[in-house]
């Protein structure tokens, strides 16, 4: 039989479709939250999602804690971040090569208090880290440090 020609369009729509899709829909999730206290939130693309223990982290989200809140993220390259009560971190941008361990952390504190071990994106590129606040940019060379943004409350 014969294949009709509104099939063989469809299926070449949808083959093309899959070449022309966001970079982001194939990308890798900068990490996972490993600790989750109280009332905290990822915001994505506009929406709103609770954290729990095991959701994955994307370069762009946001992540916000309330007074009882506290996140702990694990990236993929092994940094840690926690981030406290009353925190808004943005992770910016975050690309990770686990080959050969380039990439790029780019992360926003606007307030409250994270504490960050870096992994290894500023242990193979020095350049490579950087964690902002309302008033400071912090290059991060492969330690481990708390910074504090902000007023806590709002």
């Amino acid at each position: 039989m014969k294949p009709r020609l509104s099939h063989v369009v469809t299926v070449a729509l949808c083959g093309a479709a899959l070449f022309v899709l966001p970079s982001a829909a194939w990308a890798e999730p900068a990490g996972m939250v490993k600790t989750a206290r109280g009332t905290a939130s990822i915001e994505r693309n506009g929406q709103k999602m609770p954290v729990v223990v095991g959701a994955l982290v994307e370069s762009g989200d946001r992540i916000v804690t309330a007074a009882d809140g506290a996140v702990g993220i694990t990236l993929r390259d092994n940094t840690l971040l926690s981030a406290g009560p009353n925190a808004t971190l943005d992770l910016k941008k975050f690309a990770f090569n686990s080959t050969t361990h380039a990439g790029v952390l780019d992360a926003s504190l606007k307030r409250g208090t994270l504490s960050v071990i870096s992994g290894k994106i500023a242990k193979a590129n020095p350049d490579g880290m950087v964690i902002s606040t309302p008033s400071t940019t912090l290059g991060v060379r492969g330690t481990e440090f708390l910074v504090e943004a902000g007023p806590t409350q709002e």
